[in-house]
């Protein structure tokens, strides 16, 4: 008994017991038992009232069909299985961000990024008399990775077939030149991890070659216009042994980033004309009216270093990491067998998903790969049958993405990601569009990688699922 209890019970024992010393004691018993009896009397009745009734919520359940009741379960046993993939035809046209140059790391070898574009004139050309006095490359590097600290070139080629704005285009598709380039455009020293802004000196040469035929400085929607007089430029950047990789802002101002309110990557020619009024023309890389632009990425994974060496790609293998590369490279693909076989159940073709919440435990190697260094958010997105990919619903539930989650939680080392929209619509589709499957990737603007925890290792993949059947 707790001691609560039992001291009022030894009280009453203790004053309450005959005794002939105290004569008075048994009157005093008869009297206290006398006051219990209405007392326990009423509880008696009480009781046997309650005896013929049925509790409140079960009143009626005879009389009601088994379908009219629902069954809440919950589960963290589905199974979850991990792969590394690769696809080296990954559609990039309309990026926001175009990159440059190369970048290695031990576990995903060398990774060398380019990117094509249109170039846009501003203002109107004015067709009259010019001389040309200098040519300006403006750059606005959103972020730099690698040797920043020792020289780099960037190199300008003529392409010589024009681009659309609404035709697709790969990380892999190839880019046929004229043969017309400037090369050696020395980059300067750059500030690693943060904004730069720089200005190139290009030729005036390049200036003369742009402007030679200033009946084709027009735009228009129909009839040949300045695009395909010069169709474009495909920028390339050299590290040499030092890599770098610099990323800078290709859409159109205002349309993804407040900071971008105003072109701010372009070629600008200065010149002055027969009155010498000092004039200057901008071709914009990240013009209001966006430019058709791509870009291009390769991956070589046979220069990682041994014993770090991505092992298992696209053959099927579970093993015990997965990996997830930016810039397109290697992503993490999840399958679900257990929701598969859910499915496929009859007693399953009722169901309301309370809860699908994916936890994906990361993988730390006490070097390069630690929180810091992880991307601090990630997405999943599903494939339907044409081959399309989408964000799972659940990412744009709200307004910040809150409910989906999917930020590094580096207390507990694992990524987080509610999935229940997504696992509802797959039980709801009746056309075998949707697969149990996502794949984890980041947003173009990132470019860290991640290593996951996965299958057969000691802190897997882990799915809870909650639902309700009726």
């Amino acid at each position: 008994m707790r001691p609560n209890i039992l001291m009022p019970i030894m009280i009453f024992m203790t004053r309450y017991y005959h005794s002939s010393k105290i004569p008075r004691r048994s009157l005093s018993v008869s009297h206290f038992l006398l006051n219990l009896f209405p007392l326990s009397l009423f509880a008696l009745v009480g009781l046997l009232m309650s005896s013929c009734e049925e509790g409140p919520t079960k009143i009626g359940i005879g009389l009601l069909p088994e379908g009219d009741f629902v069954n809440i379960k919950s589960t963290d046993t589905l199974s979850v299985w991990s792969y590394t993939m690769f696809d080296d035809s990954v559609r990039t046209d309309k990026p926001y961000y175009g990159y440059l140059g190369h970048i290695n790391d031990p576990y995903f070898g060398t990774t060398t990024a380019e990117f094509v574009t249109q170039i846009r004139l501003k203002p109107a050309w004015d067709d009259l008399p010019f001389t040309i006095d200098s040519v300006r490359l403006y750059l606005r590097l959103l972020d730099v990775k690698g040797s920043a600290g020792v020289t780099h070139t960037l190199k300008l080629s003529e392409i010589a077939e024009q681009i659309y704005p609404d035709s697709a285009y790969y990380s892999s598709t190839p880019v046929p030149l004229t043969g017309y380039e400037i090369t050696n455009i020395e980059i300067p020293v750059l500030k690693p991890d943060t904004i730069n802004e720089i200005i190139l000196k290009l030729p005036i040469e390049f200036g003369n070659y742009l402007t030679r035929d200033t009946s084709k400085l027009f735009y228009h929607s129909i009839k040949p216009d300045f695009r395909s007089y010069f169709k474009g430029l495909y920028f390339q950047m050299s590290s040499g042994p030092d890599p770098m990789l610099i990323s800078l802002y290709l859409g159109q101002p205002g349309s993804s980033n407040k900071d971008h309110l105003s072109s701010q990557n372009s070629i600008v020619i200065y010149l002055h004309d027969a009155d010498n009024l000092i004039k200057s023309y901008a071709f914009v890389l990240d013009a209001n009216n966006i430019n058709a632009s791509f870009d291009r990425f390769l991956h070589d994974y046979s220069s990682a270093t041994p014993g770090k060496k991505i092992e298992h790609i696209n053959d099927g293998y579970r093993d015990t990491l997965t990996y997830l590369q930016s810039l397109n490279g290697v992503y993490t693909k999840i399958i679900f067998p257990g929701l598969e076989t859910l499915k496929n159940d009859p007693s399953f073709d009722h169901i309301a998903v309370n809860k699908a919440r994916l936890t994906v435990p990361v993988h730390f190697d006490g070097d390069i790969y630690k929180a810091s260094q992880f991307p601090t958010n990630l997405r999943l997105r599903y494939k339907v049958k044409n081959k399309s990919k989408y964000d799972v619903p659940d990412y744009s539930i709200d307004d910040y993405n809150s409910f989906f989650d999917g930020t590094l939680d580096s207390t507990n080392n694992v990524y987080n990601f509610n999935i229940a929209a997504f696992v509802q619509g797959y039980f709801e589709d009746a056309t075998d569009n949707v697969k149990p499957e996502l794949e984890i990737f980041q947003a173009p603007t990132g470019i860290k990688n991640a290593i996951f925890k996965a299958n057969a290792s000691k802190s897997p993949v882990k799915f809870e699922f909650t639902y309700t059947t009726f």
